[in-house]
Formats: C-alpha cells, sequence, structure tokens
C-alpha cells in the first residue's frame, strides 16, 4: 500500500483528482456556470429538442442544446451533479461507517477471545454479501416512495459488507504485529490500542476500496433514477437525465449523452486516484 506522500506523487491519482475536482467544482458553482434555471421551460414547441451551441427565439444560448421540455441540458448537467455526487458520498459514507463498525469489532472480539461474537458478525457480513446486490437494491427501494434520501440509505446499507471484510482483515494483521503487545504490557488497554493505533493502520487500504465505492454507488443511483426509482422529478439527477434521454437517441443523443458522459468521468476518476493509492 503506497504512503499518501508517494500516492499523491502517482500521476494516476493526479488525473484522477484532477477529474474529481473539476466535476465538483462545476456542482459547486452550478448558479454561476448556468445562470438558467434547469426546470425553467418556455415555449416548448420552439425550444425543445435544440441542437448545442445553439440560441432559442428567447436569446438564451444553450451549450448542450435542450430536452424534450425544452429544458437546458448544460443547467440540468451541472444541478444534477449535485445531487449524483452526494448521494454517491453519502452512501459510501454510511457503508463506510457500518463496514469499519462491523470490521473492527469481528477484528476486536476475534483477537479477545470472544469468537462467537466474532463468527456471529463475520456471518451476518458473509450472507449479505451472498445476496444479490441489484436485486435487492430493487426490492428495498420499492417498498417506500422513490427519494435521494431512501437511495443513501438503501444504497449504504447494501454496500457495507466488502468494507467490513477488508477492516477485519487488515485490522487482524495489525492486532498480531509486536507494537500491539508491546502497547500492551506498558498498560495500554486493547481498546485504546484498537482504536489509536491497529485501526488507523488498517484504513490505507479501506479508502481505496471507498473510492473505488463512490464511483460505484453514484453508478447505482444513476440506474435506480434509470428506472424511477431513484431521484424523483424535476430535480434533475444523472440516472434521470439518461432515462428521459433514452427514446432519443437518434434524433437528439446529446440529451443522454452528455449524463452518460459525466458518470464515465466520475468512474474513471474514483478508479485511478484508488488504483494509484493501492499500488502506487
Amino acid at each position: 500500500m503506497a504512503e499518501p506522500r508517494r500516492a499523491g506523487r502517482d500521476r494516476r491519482v493526479r488525473i484522477g483528482l484532477a477529474l474529481l475536482a473539476v466535476i465538483t467544482a462545476a456542482a459547486l458553482f452550478a448558479p454561476a456556470l448556468s445562470p438558467v434555471n434547469p426546470d425553467t421551460q418556455r415555449d416548448v414547441v420552439i425550444t425543445r429538442f435544440l441542437a448545442p451551441l445553439t440560441s432559442d427565439a428567447h436569446g438564451v444560448f444553450h451549450p448542450l442544446g435542450t430536452d424534450r421540455l425544452g429544458r437546458d441540458v448544460w443547467a440540468r448537467l451541472v444541478y444534477g451533479a449535485r445531487v449524483s455526487l452526494l448521494v454517491g458520498a453519502l452512501a459510501m459514507a454510511l457503508s463506510l461507517l457500518i463496514g469499519v463498525a462491523v470490521g473492527a469489532a469481528a477484528a476486536a472480539t476475534s483477537a479477545g477471545g470472544l469468537r462467537g461474537i466474532s463468527a456471529l458478525l463475520l456471518g451476518a457480513t458473509d450472507f449479505g454479501l451472498g445476496l444479490p446486490r441489484v436485486v435487492l437494491l430493487l426490492l428495498l427501494a420499492s417498498l417506500w416512495p422513490p427519494s435521494a434520501a431512501l437511495v443513501v440509505v438503501v444504497l449504504g446499507l447494501t454496500g457495507w459488507m466488502p468494507i467490513a471484510r477488508l477492516v477485519y482483515a487488515e485490522t487482524r494483521a495489525q492486532l498480531a504485529r509486536p507494537y500491539v503487545e508491546g502497547a500492551v504490557a506498558l498498560g495500554s488497554g486493547r481498546t485504546r490500542v484498537l482504536v489509536r493505533h491497529a485501526l488507523p493502520n488498517a484504513m490505507a487500504p479501506v479508502l481505496a476500496l471507498a473510492t473505488l465505492g463512490v464511483g460505484n454507488a453514484i453508478t447505482l443511483e444513476a440506474g435506480l433514477s434509470f428506472l424511477g426509482l431513484g431521484v424523483q422529478p424535476p430535480a434533475s439527477s444523472w440516472g434521470s437525465m439518461i432515462a428521459s434521454g433514452r427514446d432519443t437517441v437518434v434524433n437528439a443523443p446529446w440529451v443522454g449523452l452528455a449524463p452518460g458522459i459525466a458518470l464515465v468521468l466520475v468512474v474513471v476518476g474514483c478508479t485511478l486516484v484508488a488504483d494509484g493509492v493501492r499500488e502506487g
């Protein structure tokens, strides 16, 4: 595993961070980058499906064209980035919180002689890993009214198992090192050693996995929104934009192509950062 400074010098990490920084900046400064409201609909007949780099009859310039309702695709793209990135980040944060807690508890109880509790936690983790995530996502998302908050919870509750397994393995490896026994011999409690030393030293590969998980969560959110189980109109997200452009691939391909490219760039950025951190 690369140290932070070495990872920071990795070219893949720099490129990935640059991609993510640009997309995040576009989401944060969406009002400045697109003065047009993403939900504005003027005369639909004369503003629908305008090609990119054209202006409508009202003199409004549309760099990425308009959709079937005459809404500006660029405005919906940058405002939708807020929803997609926030949902992906919060879902991964929830998965990370649950996964670290379960994995660390399993490692601590196993090292402390409470193997029954450790086996129970690992059994629950393996059971969750055995369930098809996509089917579980569709099941949970269909039980309650669709919303962004529901997508965050569903993605978080179905994505913690690989993190828990990795935290368990890395923490167990740290607890077996000589410095742990030395710290205990000097009077430090095992809980203190776990929290202050073993767990922080085990987090580097976990953070690499979490970075990949953000891209995966954004992709899954887009899939749920595409199926109508995620973020609901009129709020824009990349998944709902791709869904709205699926019937216009021939006559207006830019409607679905723009959010699709943005989604690919985010996933590529997360993958580059994770690969650089893990292998640098």
